[in-house]
């Protein structure tokens, strides 16, 4: 085959000579008899070089071997997107055919923790406003300004709240650092009409929680900046909301369960969820049971080479099988979103341990139909509350529910070299999950995947 290759090669690098000789003589045919030669090598080499990669792509299909750029890959909890305005990164999401975002549909869940707050407040009037001056002042803990998670669970409080000023066509999701006299131009005061009256709402103070370190979503500065509020103008704190548990436990613990301020949070995290009972005003499950399973479940089934709606909107071969009310599939973005439900002190008891997995698919797949695979995996920030209390608990059950040798690596919440320096070997793996520092930095990780 490849005699036959140079043979063609050479061939047709003659008859290139023999049209350049055509067109005149003398130097003509000197220049054209070497432009044949230097063809001829060229063309060699390059028959060579096909022939070559032909060669190791078949010896790597015959022995089941995958480019690591075309393994599997899920990006989860962090979708690829530009941090400043939100734009999905659709390179990363569609890195190859085998790439999908797994999360939670965040502007659902932004809407109805917003509805939650102002539910509460309508429904305990006669006894929220805590120092009588009609004022309904709510202070927010901001998670990470650059997440698009974050900017929708500000953005959902704001518009609930009547307090949302526009900024370039979307809702200004900027904190206000202190707002107590109403003056900032990132918000407004909002009204609410309860029982015939008329109440301001106003947004006392936010600020992202970032430590000095660079690490977002902190729970402990969290716990600082309330004390600072409380300090300043505690009296007409009437609402704590948090971007979530994390940071709204550790408000709720420092400040606000003491004082009897209702306190709003994210995720649903156990301890959270626990603390309704002593007047944690609600949070929002994200249904991570849902979204950890199929964060694996799309990793398997392309290991599988199956359809890749097995298992979540089709039943598998050991019937598990997720509803529409559970999630949803946008095509177009590549990506599965679980979709959110309310906690509150009407259904909290049915959320207390929020490591169990989702019924509907807990059933143990066949060790034979479905072989071990190996699984890279990365949690941005081993200290995140959610992420280590209740996503990597529920994906250790699916692991092994679902066949797969999962390495979990857990990063600093800071650096993205943090995590990418331990991807060192990328060919002992046959799928990736990744969950990001940033949005903005998957090609950190496509890169890596592309060597």
């Amino acid at each position: 085959m490849r005699l036959m290759k140079k043979a063609t090669a050479v061939a047709m690098a003659s008859c290139m000579a023999l049209s350049l000789a055509a067109c005149g003589g003398g130097e003509a045919e000197t220049t054209a008899a070497a432009a044949a030669e230097t063809t001829a090598a060229a063309a060699e080499e390059a028959a060579d070089t096909t022939e070559a990669a032909a060669e190791e792509t078949t010896a790597a299909a015959a022995s089941g071997e995958v480019a690591n750029k075309d393994k599997p890959l899920v990006w989860f909890n962090r979708q690829p997107s530009n941090s400043s305005t939100g734009e999905l990164d659709m390179a990363a999401l569609s890195f190859n055919a085998n790439t999908y975002y797994v999360g939670f549909d965040a502007n659902q869940g932004a809407e109805l923790q917003g509805t939650m707050v102002r539910d509460y407040i309508e429904a305990n009037i006669d006894t929220i406003d805590r120092n009588g001056d009609g004022v309904i002042g709510y202070v927010l803990a901001i998670g990470d300004i650059g997440h698009n998670d974050s900017i929708a669970r500000t953005r959902g409080v704001r518009n609930a709240l009547g307090t949302a000023v526009e900024a370039n066509g979307a809702v200004d999701s900027t904190p206000v650092g202190t707002n107590t006299d109403g003056s900032s131009t990132y918000v407004q005061d909002g009204t609410l009409e309860i029982n015939g009256k008329t109440y301001t709402v106003r947004e006392l103070a936010s600020q992202e929680m970032k430590t000095a370190a660079g690490a977002t979503w902190d729970a402990p500065t969290a716990g600082n900046a309330i004390g600072t509020w409380a300090a300043s103008f505690g009296e007409s704190i009437d609402v704590v909301v948090s971007n979530n548990d994390g940071m709204g436990m550790s408000m709720f613990n420092a400040w606000a369960k003491d004082q009897g301020v209702p306190t709003f949070g994210y995720d649903a995290n156990s301890d959270a969820v626990a603390a309704i009972a002593e007047g944690y005003g609600g949070t929002i499950s994200q249904h991570a049971d849902v979204q950890a399973y199929l964060t694996l479940r799309v990793l398997r089934n392309a290991l599988d080479g199956v359809d890749i709606d097995t298992g979540i909107g089709t039943a598998d071969d050991a019937g598990n099988v997720l509803s529409e009310n559970e999630y949803v599939y946008n095509e177009e973005q590549r990506s599965y979103y679980a979709l959110n439900v309310a906690v509150t002190a009407d259904n909290y008891q049915d959320y207390l341990d929020s490591t169990v997995t989702f019924p509907a698919v807990s059933n143990q797949l066949d060790a034979t139909a479905h072989p071990t695979k190996k699984v890279w995996l990365n949690i941005y920030n081993a200290a995140d509350n959610f992420l280590s209390a209740t996503y990597q608990p529920l994906l250790q059950k699916y692991d092994d529910l679902l066949n797969l040798e999962v390495e979990y690596i857990g990063g600093d919440g800071q650096t993205e070299s943090n995590i990418t320096n331990r991807l060192g070997n990328p060919s002992q793996y046959d799928a990736f999950a990744i969950n990001m520092v940033k949005t903005d930095n998957a090609a950190s990780y496509t890169g890596l995947l592309s060597q």
